[in-house]
């Protein structure tokens, strides 16, 4: 089976592409859906002073509101009814997630199949509702706080400001999942993928812009898109790389004959955690920036303004700092979404068991003993692809928007939805093979 997909997947060409009308129909749905994302990106909130709150940003930018902006499209900047983004449903799915590894009842749910993951997937709602709703509140209340910044500031304000925030990420939230479901897949990933590529061309003209003025010499933006170019084939590298275990299958007898036992491959990836170690760890160090821009800098003692001084970008103890949270969270995340006992339990229920390894606990320890070893490799390519960039914007004044946690979340979601999109048209011969067949199958009857 193996063998045939790939011997298809190598036919594939713009003829197959041209036939695929059902594919063609998700890619306008999916392109559709994700201009509608951008267009809420420019509305923004009511009672809000747009002037003013541009001026307040920009003195903002460099903390965790910068970050907040790049996942959602710069609508933070324009403090817009999507200002929330996705964000606190991809918090409520890491929560939902943790929990569903501490306590039994959610991972019998987890275990139960299609009902189970529905319930927890309406579990994952209502904590986007939770959280949307504190988060909404707290951006309403910050917002009053500012000097000018609301119109009219009161509880009208307040309320209409969650309600319009929390509205705009559920919506975000069904819109990914329609297309997941009629599009393309990968839904949420793929809105947070188009914020950010919004931004990149902007990102791109500034840094010319500071190249033209003499800010940045030309053989330093030459090095910066160098710099770029082999980061982002490392990150292809990386990401497609696997450590495949090999899986036997006992031999098979039916009536008299005998069947020879198959082999198959567990593929564990290098990087299992993905980009949410970088995002972990970004949020976790910009915030005390973040409440540092908010409070008044001349009422802070001396100790937490040293301590904040030593947090900024390309200081030596953020980047430490950086570098050992990827790590912690790399491992952390990597044992929240692949449980190795799990895995063991699935193969010996079915039969397959590792070449040399007694099936049951002992392969539950060796699949931990390969996987702990790899994530040692994903964390160090996560802490260099993330550090690196981080130097540079901060010695250079490159745009935030080119740091390796854009660069990552970008490569990562082109290379799914390319996945995606050939599993599509391998789909597709499949179901065209299966129609020739029959026809043969019908013209040899008569």
């Amino acid at each position: 089976m193996a063998s045939a997909a790939e011997q298809l997947a190598s036919n594939l060409n713009f003829s197959t592409f041209a036939k695929a009308e059902d594919l063609k129909k998700r890619l306008w749905f999916t392109l559709g859906a994700l201009l509608v994302y951008r267009l809420g990106t420019y509305i923004p909130l009511p009672g809000l002073n747009p002037e003013a709150f541009a001026q307040a940003f920009r003195g903002q930018s460099g903390g965790i509101l910068g970050l907040f902006n790049m996942f959602s499209g710069g609508a933070v900047e324009r403090m817009a009814i999507f200002a929330l983004g996705i964000m606190p449903y991809i918090s409520a799915s890491i929560i939902v997630q943790l929990m569903t590894s501490v306590v039994p009842s959610l991972e019998a749910l987890k275990k139960e199949g299609e009902q189970g993951r529905k319930i927890i997937n309406q579990y994952t709602r209502y904590g986007t509702v939770l959280l949307g709703t504190m988060q909404a509140y707290g951006i309403a209340v910050g917002l009053e706080s500012g000097n000018g910044l609301v119109v009219d500031p009161g509880w009208f304000f307040r309320i209409s400001t969650v309600i319009s925030l929390l509205g705009g990420t559920m919506f975000l939230m069904w819109l990914g999942e329609q297309i997941t479901s009629r599009g393309i897949g990968n839904g949420i990933s793929l809105i947070i993928f188009a914020g950010i590529v919004a931004a990149l061309p902007t990102a791109l003209a500034g840094t010319l812009e500071l190249g033209r003025t003499g800010a940045l010499s030309t053989p330093l933006i030459l090095a910066i898109i160098v710099m770029v170019v082999l980061v982002i084939a490392l990150i292809v590298f990386v990401e497609r790389a696997q450590r495949r275990l090999l899986i036997q299958y006992p031999k098979r007898q039916v009536g008299n004959k005998m069947f020879q036992g198959d082999t198959s491959h567990l593929p564990l990836k290098l990087n299992t955690a993905g980009v949410i170690p970088a995002i972990f760890a970004s949020s976790l160090l910009l915030l005390p920036a973040t409440l540092a821009g908010f409070a008044n800098t001349a009422t802070l003692p001396t100790w937490a303004t040293t301590i904040i001084g030593a947090l900024g970008h390309g200081q030596p103890l953020y980047m430490v700092l950086y570098g050992s949270m990827i790590a912690f969270f790399a491992f952390f995340y990597t044992a929240i979404v692949f449980n190795p006992k799990d895995t063991a339990d699935n193969l010996k229920k079915h039969g397959g068991f590792i070449l040399g390894i007694r099936p049951g606990e002992r392969t539950a320890e060796y699949i931990d003993y390969v996987l702990t070893r790899i994530t040692v490799i994903g964390a160090i390519y996560l802490i260099f692809v993330c550090i690196l960039p981080e130097v540079l914007i901060a010695q250079t004044g490159v745009p935030f928007y080119l740091g390796g946690t854009s660069l990552l979340i970008v490569v990562s979601v082109t290379l799914d939805t390319v996945a995606q999109i050939q599993g599509h048209l391998i789909a597709q011969q499949y179901e065209g093979l299966i129609k020739k067949s029959k026809l043969r199958g019908g013209k040899r009857g008569r």
